[in-house]
């Protein structure tokens, strides 16, 4: 016996509007992706803009103890914001071969965006290293605690992005280039220029300006 015609109308709209629905599912994660890194972002500035405000108040308190004039080496740390500077570069250019589709140059200057990370990484260890062997670490003033807490905070944040970083070179190898991984490395790439801006933060206003004044 046959349907009702009614019933399949009522079925054809049913269809309908489950297919929009997932349709528009489909299209979400890809814009609410982007939002919620956006959002994310604004929360990590606001880290950030906490642990600046407190190393403005607690960055004179030496205790009696060194202070950054005889404490931090510019030349090493102009090294080391000219390896992350150029990091931010390099990463413009994997984004660019990315959007021609060229996979392989993609991943080499991914690649080599990773090797200057670890580069800075390395130069603020020995900087930590180095301020401890000589009795200058986080528990000899205030200063140095809240000068340990902001530098190290960021990074922790390049170490986070080199890993990531290694992640999405790994994903691009087995996936190659399509909408999703673009919408990854592109979030990356926003991560990875943050992280720049607040170094510069960082160089100018606890390095430079602690050592001219």
């Amino acid at each position: 016996m046959s349907e009702h015609p009614s019933a399949i109308y009522l079925e054809r709209d049913a269809l309908h509007e489950s297919s929009s629905f997932y349709l528009t599912e489909e299209q979400h994660p890809e814009n609410g992706t982007m939002l919620g890194f956006w959002l994310y972002l604004m929360s990590d500035s606001l880290i950030f803009a906490v642990l600046f405000a407190t190393y403005g108040v607690l960055g004179g308190n030496y205790a009696g103890g060194p202070g950054p004039k005889e404490l931090f080496d510019l030349n090493l740390v102009a090294v080391n914001t000219a390896l992350l500077l150029a990091s931010s570069i390099t990463y413009g250019f994997a984004m660019i071969e990315m959007h021609h589709r060229r996979l392989t140059p993609t991943m080499i200057w991914l690649a080599v965006t990773g090797a200057l990370g670890l580069g800075f990484l390395a130069i603020e260890l020995y900087e930590f290293h180095h301020l401890i062997h000589i009795g200058a670490g986080p528990d000899r003033s205030a200063f140095l605690s809240s000068f340990f807490t902001l530098v190290g905070t960021h990074g922790l944040h390049v170490a986070f992005g080199c890993l990531w970083l290694g992640v999405l070179l790994v994903q691009l190898k087995q996936r190659g280039i399509e909408p999703v991984m673009i919408r990854r490395v592109s979030c990356l790439s926003l991560f990875w220029h943050f992280l720049d801006v607040v170094w510069i933060g960082v160089f100018s206003f606890v390095y430079l300006i602690g050592v001219v004044r």
